[in-house]
């Protein structure tokens, strides 16, 4: 999909505002809109809305004959600049030497041109294109040699770890017989002690039952009492 559009009649010099046109020459659309926002020249503005209006005859187009396209996709295939009318002033300039130059005011002419199809590369990036391709053939090749003359390295064995002696903390009050006794002494020790604690235990249940008896009896004869004394 190709579209065209036109600015004519523009005030300014063809000479100035082909300085501007050819940096957007065969670059993308929003890459050539970008580039004239930020230049800094009469002629930028202007040539920038016959970008854009050149974008919309596309989409235009584009939609009457039911084709689908995306405008970020189109690029400029050609933009150039006429020389327009010059104003006829009758006006006159100070010369050299007694001279007079008449005055003269340029007009040009805009064309730009988009189109959807696909770009056409250069010499230049062709020549890049190879360089780069044969980089990278390079680089795998040397790569794969390198992993063929490498050695297969032995796997390493796995360190033992020296076991690590563990010093149980003795306290410095314990007595001697404490730290010489054997392990079987040590387990005796535990048992005796905890039949100790158990029969203590014991005694303690026992007392405290023997306890709740007597003070149970003594509130019978108590209530006893009590009624007897009621009744007379």
């Amino acid at each position: 999909m190709e579209a065209i559009a036109k600015t004519k009649h523009l005030k300014g010099s063809p000479r100035k505002a082909r300085l501007v046109i050819d940096l957007i020459r065969g670059r993308n659309v929003s890459q050539a809109l970008a580039i004239l926002k930020f230049t800094d020249k009469r002629a930028a503005d202007p040539i920038a809305k016959t970008l854009q209006s050149a974008i919309a005859n596309a989409t235009y187009q584009a939609e009457q004959q039911n084709i689908a396209i995306d405008p970020d996709g189109l690029w400029v295939k050609t933009c150039f600049v006429d020389m327009g009318p010059t104003k006829n002033r009758r006006r006159m300039r100070p010369a050299p030497q007694g001279r007079a130059y008449r005055e003269q005011r340029h007009y040009c002419h805009i064309t730009i041109q988009v189109t959807s199809e696909e770009q056409a590369k250069d010499a230049k990036t062709l020549k890049a294109e190879e360089a780069k391709a044969k980089k990278i053939a390079a680089k795998k090749a040397d790569g794969s040699e390198k992993k063929a003359k490498a050695p297969a390295k032995k796997a390493a064995a796995p360190k033992k770890k020296k076991a690590e002696a563990i010093e149980t903390p003795v306290a410095e009050s314990a007595p001697e017989e404490i730290i010489a006794a054997t392990p079987q002494e040590t387990a005796e020790a535990v048992e005796s002690k905890g039949t100790a604690e158990a029969s203590d235990v014991k005694d303690v249940k026992s007392q405290r039952t023997a306890e709740r008896n007597e003070t149970e009896e003594a509130d019978e004869r108590q209530l006893d009492e009590n009624e007897q004394l009621e009744r007379q």
